[in-house]
């Protein structure tokens, strides 16, 4: 069977990642600004200052989304590029830099899908309590209402949030990421709370104010479980696993509590009753509210855990093989995960699935012939994409992959250490140089493709 006739094929980056020009053209701080000019925070006290210059060199990055063959372009904006403040006066050399990228990319024949909120969050409303603030809801709707006002004309496809996981559990559990803190558990699940109250708040706001009717998403992040055979046992346990509620101190990395309210309109049973002592009033205005229809649900997924069913049918966690293959970053290689994490996620919400990110780092270098040889990165995607294909072949119903990444940028805390691309990025020069994988993704997607 395969992947469909109109699958989605793309390539994904962030703004903060690629664009530099942190400050220029009147755009206005965000927390990575803020967070990775502190000394110590960053890898090699790096920062996204310049990145990959991509907000002076986007028509040339275009040309090369062309050479590659994407069909769709995931990208996120700036809040505070457009919004410097990120609530009242609009900046409009911020508007015209997306409006330009857009256009360039329609007229290379490239879809845009656009991400409103991809972590750089504007420092201006962290100094009025970000997401602990109750009108924080209210301010994100005010930006996604600009961007549907701004871009909708052109643009049908947008994601809310990315990975709520990770901005909230890596920048306010743990601290690892900006602003860098280790917020209370009580403060944590009321941020949770309105950060799923701004995402229904976003998506009524976008409906109102587009200009054509559009298509909105939202892409959270997690760890797959993968039944370690086929048998209905081990299939069960690896489901439960997915959408069960974490312990208190690991709640935030759930699957199931930041994606049940916004598709099945509850939170789940079982997170309500482990974290009942922390969590904020929850009404049923506000399930109202988060559980706004949306038209597709995103994943990103990266690796998996191998699961096998108890004598009792609970799931048990595996050990991984002993010399598993791992990436340049060690997360573990493990393509069996775009299996079942989309299958699973399929049958759940009963929405079409994209795989918004997926992709590897890899000890990438400049040959002595010019080219960069990535065989790994190419072998880690392919096997990942014939995973994905048996989704499909078992009923998921998937809409769209969109490699991480489309070129080589700042990986947050990791700095420029890690290399995710398709594209090789000279960070002295800025030259950019297709790598063997980028090469293969294009002749993946014409084998896969129907005229």
């Amino acid at each position: 069977m395969g992947f469909k006739r109109d699958f989605v094929w793309g390539s994904a980056t962030s703004a903060y990642q690629i664009e530099g020009a942190y400050n220029e053209d009147g755009r206005g701080l965000s927390v990575w600004d803020v967070f990775s000019h502190e000394e110590g925070r960053i890898f090699a006290n790096h920062n996204g200052d310049t990145a990959c210059d991509h907000y002076h060199r986007f028509r040339d990055d275009v040309k090369l989304m062309k050479e590659i063959g994407i069909k769709a372009y995931r990208f996120s904006i700036s809040w505070s590029r457009i919004i410097p403040d990120g609530t009242g006066k609009v900046n409009e050399a911020g508007i015209k830099f997306y409006s330009d990228l857009i256009d360039e990319l329609k007229e290379n024949g490239i879809e845009p899908y656009i991400t409103l909120f991809h972590w750089d969050y504007p420092y201006e409303l962290y100094k009025r309590g970000g997401w602990l603030n109750p009108d924080s809801p209210k301010w994100f709707a005010g930006y996604a209402k600009l961007i549907a006002e701004r871009f909708s004309d052109r643009v049908t496809h947008f994601i809310t949030f990315n990975e709520p996981q990770c901005f909230i559990g890596a920048g306010f559990v743990n601290g690892d990421h900006a602003p860098g803190l280790k917020c209370p558990v009580r403060d944590t699940l009321l941020m949770c709370h309105n950060v799923l109250k701004a995402h229904g708040a976003a998506v009524k706001a976008m409906r109102a104010a587009a200009r054509q009717p559009v298509k909105i998403g939202y892409a959270p992040t997690g760890t797959m479980p993968i039944p370690e055979t086929e048998s209905e046992n081990d299939i069960k346990a690896a489901r439960e696993l997915l959408f069960d509620c974490p312990e208190l101190d690991a709640w935030v990395w759930g699957v199931s509590w930041w994606s049940d309210p916004v598709v099945l309109g509850r939170y789940p049973e079982k997170g309500l009753k482990k974290y009942e002592k922390y969590l904020p009033e929850i009404t049923d205005e506000d399930m109202k509210l988060i559980s706004q229809p949306i038209d597709f649900y995103c994943q990103n997924i990266y690796q998996g855990v191998y699961v096998r069913a108890g004598d009792h049918g609970e799931a048990v966690r595996l050990p991984y093989k002993d010399g598993i293959a791992k990436t340049a970053i060690q997360w573990n290689v493990t393509p069996e995960c775009l299996r079942w994490g989309p299958r699973f996620l399929s049958e759940r919400y009963g929405l079409p699935v994209y795989i918004t990110e997926n992709g590897m780092s890899a000890h990438d270098t400049v040959s002595l012939d010019g080219r960069v040889h990535d065989p790994n990165r190419i072998d880690y995607t392919h096997r990942h994409l014939l995973e994905l294909e048996k989704a499909v072949d078992d009923g998921a119903d998937i809409a769209g992959y969109f490699h991480w990444s489309l070129m080589d940028n700042f990986e947050w805390a990791c700095g420029y250490s890690e290399r995710f691309g398709l594209i090789y990025v000279n960070y002295d020069t800025q030259e950019r140089i297709i790598k063997d994988s980028g090469y293969w993704y294009r002749d993946f997607i014409q084998s896969r493709s129907f005229v």
